[in-house]
């Protein structure tokens, strides 16, 4: 049995682990959307930057990549995962159903944000988001940069995605 995980945000830029195979993917019944404030990769505890994060949505899909973590790698992989994702409790580690380009369907790790946390901001004006995004930096970076690597990498995948585009596009000029 294979591990899959699912990528819609930095996974798809940079995973971290050594994936045996990349697909695009829809998972049904989530929006991805920079619902998660960052206080540790992208931002800090005193000035918040903003990470994208799965809100459930039942009408929803989401595009992303699928990948299938390298036979014999499947323990450290989850390890390394629930070391990045999970650092703050704000995202939920799933196991959902995915849809690949090629037809086949898998069950893939997931990460989700959790509503109930105090990093929960869903419903953001994108204009507030783009004005967070350009000013907020963490360990890991600018946040701009986050933003950036992801439009580009949604692009080369041929994912659109109109608000990613629009705060791209927002925070290079806020940017100059």
């Amino acid at each position: 049995m294979s591990m899959w995980v699912f990528g819609y945000g930095s996974l798809l830029w940079n995973p971290g682990f050594e994936v045996a195979e990349k697909r695009l993917a829809t998972l049904e019944g989530y929006h991805r959307s920079f619902s998660m404030r960052s206080v540790t990769h992208r931002g800090s505890y005193e000035a918040p930057g903003l990470v994208l994060a799965l809100d459930a949505d039942p009408e929803a899909v989401c595009d992303g990549l699928a990948l299938r973590v390298a036979p014999g790698t499947e323990e450290a992989t989850l390890a390394y995962l629930r070391e990045r994702e999970l650092v703050t409790a704000a995202y939920l580690e799933r196991h959902l159903p995915v849809h690949l380009d090629d037809g086949r369907e898998v069950e893939a790790v997931t990460y989700i944000i959790d509503p109930d946390h105090s990093q929960y901001c869903g419903g953001l004006p994108l204009e507030e988001q783009a004005q967070i995004i350009a000013e907020a930096s963490g360990m890991r970076g600018p946040n701009w940069e986050y933003l950036y690597n992801t439009a580009s990498q949604l692009r080369e995948l041929g994912i659109s995605d109109a608000d990613l585009n629009w705060l791209e596009t927002r925070v290079r000029e806020i940017i100059g």
